[in-house]
């Protein structure tokens, strides 16, 4: 079992959260004027580096606050959590 660390609880069990998608992603600038095929590619393109990435989840069995988290997707540690709009952390590596 996981423990993920919610900046506004503390450390949970995983079956506590749901994963949101990769932090810090900017919505694309004249959305309006995006193609089909430019909205796909943002809604579903994303970095999937090897190692340490900020991700967004939700304590959807808590306190339902959305969070951003450090994971190693190599082997699912989980690094600092830190509360959205304050200052990220460094990674963990």
């Amino acid at each position: 079992m996981l423990h993920i660390p919610c900046p506004y609880c503390g450390p949970r069990d995983e079956t506590e959260f749901h994963y949101g998608s990769e932090a810090h992603v900017a919505y694309p600038e004249n959305s309006a004027n995006l193609t089909d095929e430019e909205w796909a590619k943002f809604v579903f393109i994303r970095s999937n580096p090897k190692g340490w990435m900020a991700e967004r989840w939700v304590h959807s069995a808590g306190c339902r606050r959305w969070f951003n988290v450090w994971r190693n997707t190599i082997n699912h540690e989980f690094g600092p959590s830190y509360k959205p709009f304050t200052q990220q952390p460094k990674s963990p590596a």
